[in-house]
């Protein structure tokens, strides 16, 4: 007895089927592998032009491949590029608690004397700092004017102005303080030419305005 015939079109079907099974799984490895890639590289600045951030503070803070380092803020909107910034937390929120941040998305540039989180607590208690982002709006955004300043500055700009306007319509001094600066003749920068989208980025040890200083040790948080 002769054997049957295969029809043509099914005679190779289980080898077609490992062949597009397998073009298929290379397929989905490259798509997962390109979009990792693309993460970490945003994550990291992998690709990005170097940027130089200068000053004590720099040393602990994400540098060469972390996320966050400031290679990878440079595309950042500022509001994101701070949030990377681990010294800048109580910042960070209240430009959201105010409400300034979408604002500050829109500048075509931007300075920031930005406060670390110890200056924040060096200034005030835990009631004032609750109260300023809950209940005294108005107080706090006129005290987020007081760190901003129109235009994109590098240290070495300020340095040169000597002066600066803040958003709050105060004349700033900047003078030299060795490889720093210093702010007000109150605060020196710790971390300076941080690159936003939209902004420059320079870390301060105190904060500025003029609002009293009420720190005490008798918030409510004990």
């Amino acid at each position: 007895m002769s054997e049957p015939t295969v029809p043509p079109s099914t005679r190779n079907r289980p080898v077609d089927a490992l062949r597009t099974a397998g073009l298929t799984l290379l397929l989905v490895l490259a798509v997962a592998g390109c979009t990792s890639a693309d993460d970490r590289d945003r994550a990291t600045g992998a690709g990005s032009t170097a940027v130089a951030v200068t000053g004590p503070l720099c040393d602990v803070l994400p540098a060469g491949t972390d996320p966050g380092n400031p290679a990878s803020l440079v595309a950042e909107p500022v509001d994101v590029a701070l949030q990377w910034i681990p010294v800048l937390t109580t910042f960070e929120s209240a430009l959201r608690a105010s409400g300034l941040a979408p604002e500050l998305r829109g500048k075509t540039g931007l300075t920031i004397l930005a406060p670390t989180d110890d200056a924040f607590l060096a200034k005030f208690n835990e009631d004032t700092l609750d109260a300023l982002f809950i209940e005294r709006q108005d107080d706090l955004r006129a005290l987020l004017k007081a760190h901003l300043v129109d235009g994109s500055h590098s240290l070495s700009d300020l340095l040169d102005a000597g002066t600066v306007t803040t958003l709050d319509g105060a004349t700033v001094e900047v003078t030299a303080s060795g490889a720093m600066a210093r702010v007000a003749d109150q605060a020196d920068t710790l971390c300076t030419d941080y690159r936003a989208g939209n902004a420059r980025i320079h870390i301060i040890n105190k904060v500025l305005g003029k609002l009293p200083t009420d720190a005490d040790g008798r918030g409510h948080r004990g």
